[in-house]
């Protein structure tokens, strides 16, 4: 869902959950494998490789 909206916000909106859970979850989503599952800037998420094999 949120690798579509590329935005962690609309997102969370989507899923009807706020954001900062969102964020915490996606979290402890990376700590799990070990890596980087998402590359982030100022108002975009977008999948690294590892994250579209994921």
């Amino acid at each position: 869902m949120e690798a579509r909206e590329e935005n962690i916000t609309k997102a969370a909106q989507l899923l009807h959950i706020i954001q900062p859970t969102l964020s915490r979850q996606l979290m402890q989503l990376e700590k799990e494998p070990g890596g980087e599952l998402f590359n982030r800037s100022n108002h975009r998420i977008i999948l690294t490789e590892d994250g579209m094999l994921l």
